[in-house]
């Protein structure tokens, strides 16, 4: 069954207590993580929390998981951050509209693949590539924070630029900065190997606060958040123009697959025992959550692992959890705005230094280069892309190499044959490991993989050779059909014509096993059928050669 019909339908008088603490940790986590995103998004910090505030309300009014945390997230921030500072300076009212604008169509993006039950979409980053494109996303944090956290004027361009200016101005680091920064990170990175429960990050917050204020760290160099002027977030609609959409399209696509990938991983990652979870309807309460964002005037929302890992560990039973921290959230948000004044901006940027730490993933990189070279290679080519192209462009790529990744495997899939087990009925791939029989005149053959014009021609020519290869004492073709789950048009005349073939030659051909449903439909579709002949189709090799077999 789906996670939950209704956003509260885990919650129990006696989960009250545990919701309300899990809902506590969270805005602890919460509050110092969406005011470094949003300076991250080159926002002000208070406009990450409406993000926040938006993404838990809507998400708990439309999503399925009783866990997901939804809000600023620091993966897609620098990407759509770098696409529109191209299109807009990062403090003009323009930069805030096509950011809004941007959360619009990511909004309705996911809430139309929700509606159409696209979950499959989330599936289009494979491993390999998901692992350097977090890798690479990681770096362009951690590079763009580096002048916040050693006390260096920022820069712009693209990174070979920022790099060589970090370079050059690093003998100007200010001290107290970088102890500000450092203490932090330290503290950090401490409580995490504590426990992911502590709020590592808000206790270094605080404390930074509390040392800019007593020790005037202002006078030393320091630099503050200062004043946050706000007022009370109202519904609207950017004011944007035709000419504003399709500049943003093509970005607000790629962040909406992204969004797509990381609820879908975040939904499955964090399940209870017995539930399944609804992807399409998490689709729709992230997409709502985006959309609910940015008519408020704030930027796109994502699901977040870490943040639903926490509510999870604290017992989380609901959405009343992200709700209450929500609520927390709100009255930061309003009344907490002369304490952040004081906090140093190097604080924020070690904040998002610990982030980047935690995305950079080099277990799953060493993981990968054990098991296999190629995909590493991938892995290498993703992270390239990401840091040295323009970062739009750098995951567009990402994107493609998935798919170019997973047309080479299915490509690469090849015809090959099977033997009998000696003493079974059971029909094996040939294999140096055990030593099968074969029926004389017959030939058993087998495709793990779906028919489709991706692999057609290579099944027709290994199919030929197979043919060729046995001689003219081959008088049966069983086809072990149990892997074949798909066939399209192109595959089904491939198919045919290698029946045809076989009938000319005077050799009997049959399907075994095939088992997928939609393939059955594809040969009925296709004129398979009427092409094998009555009494062709098989359960099993072993009653198709009992049957066809010549004496």
């Amino acid at each position: 069954m789906a996670e939950g019909s209704w956003p509260f339908a885990g919650l129990r008088g006696m989960n009250l207590r545990a919701d309300l603490l899990a809902g506590l940790t969270l805005a602890a986590i919460a509050i110092p993580e969406q005011m470094a995103t949003s300076r991250l998004a080159g926002f002000p910090p208070h406009i990450g929390f409406i993000a926040f505030i938006a993404g838990t309300l809507a998400f708990a009014a439309f999503g399925s998981s009783r866990a997901v945390s939804v809000g600023a997230d620091s993966t897609i921030a620098p990407i759509f951050a770098g696409g529109l500072a191209v299109l807009a300076g990062f403090d003009s009212p323009h930069y805030a509209a096509l950011a809004s604008l941007l959360a619009l169509i990511v909004g309705g993006a996911l809430i139309l693949a929700g509606m159409l039950r696209a979950g499959w979409i989330a599936d289009l980053l494979s491993v390999p590539i998901l692992t350097g494109f977090l890798a690479g996303i990681s770096i362009h944090i951690a590079l763009s924070q580096a002048p916040a956290f050693f006390g260096l004027p920022a820069e712009s361009g693209d990174m070979q630029a920022r790099v060589a200016a970090l370079t050059r101005h690093i003998g100007e680091a200010n001290g107290p900065t970088m102890l500000v920064g450092a203490s932090c990170l330290a503290t950090i990175i401490l409580a995490e190997r504590l426990s992911p429960r502590i709020p590592g990050a808000l206790i270094a917050l605080g404390g930074a606060t509390l040392a800019g204020s007593h020790f005037g760290l202002g006078d030393k160099g320091v630099a503050l958040l200062g004043v946050i002027a706000h007022g009370a977030p109202r519904l609207s609609v950017p004011d944007i123009g035709s000419t504003d959409i399709r500049q943003v399209f093509s970005l607000a696509m790629v962040i909406a697959l992204l969004v797509m990938v990381q609820t879908s991983a975040t939904s499955r990652a964090f399940l209870r025992h017995g539930v399944n979870p609804d992807i399409d309807r998490d689709f729709l309460g992230a997409g709502a959550g985006s959309l609910l964002s940015g008519l408020f005037g704030a930027f796109a929302v994502n699901a977040s692992p870490p943040r639903t890992a926490i509510v999870i560990e604290s017992g989380g039973a609901s959405q009343l959890s992200g709700l209450v921290a929500a609520a927390i959230v709100a009255a930061v948000l309003f009344f907490g705005a002369d304490v952040l004044a004081r906090t140093p901006t190097a604080a924020l940027a070690a904040v998002l230094m610990f982030i980047a730490y935690r995305i950079f993933r080099w277990r799953d990189m060493a993981a990968i280069f054990r098991a296999t070279r190629a995909e590493f290679l991938l892995v290498v080519v993703t992270i390239l892309s990401i840091v040295l192209l323009p970062v739009q462009e750098g995951v567009a790529l990402a994107i493609i190499l998935s798919l170019l990744h997973g047309v080479w495997t299915a490509t690469r899939t090849r015809l090959m044959e099977f033997d009998r087990i000696p003493g079974t009925t059971v029909w094996w791939p040939v294999s140096p490991v055990h030593r099968g029989e074969r029926l004389p005149g017959v030939l058993v053959v087998a495709f793990q993989a779906p028919l489709s014009f991706l692999n057609a021609d290579l099944f027709r020519r290994d199919m030929t050779a197979a043919i060729d290869r046995a001689g003219g004492s081959l008088r049966l073709i069983v086809l072990e059909a149990s892997s074949i789950v798909e066939m399209d048009y192109s595959a089904a005349m491939a198919l045919r014509e290698a029946i045809e073939t076989c009938r000319a030659k005077k050799i009997d051909f049959a399907i075994a096993r095939l088992e997928s449903v939609r393939a059955q439909h594809s040969i009925r579709q296709f004129g398979i059928t009427e092409a094998l002949g009555s009494g062709r189709m098989f359960h099993s090799v072993d009653e198709a050669t009992k049957a066809l077999a010549p004496e």
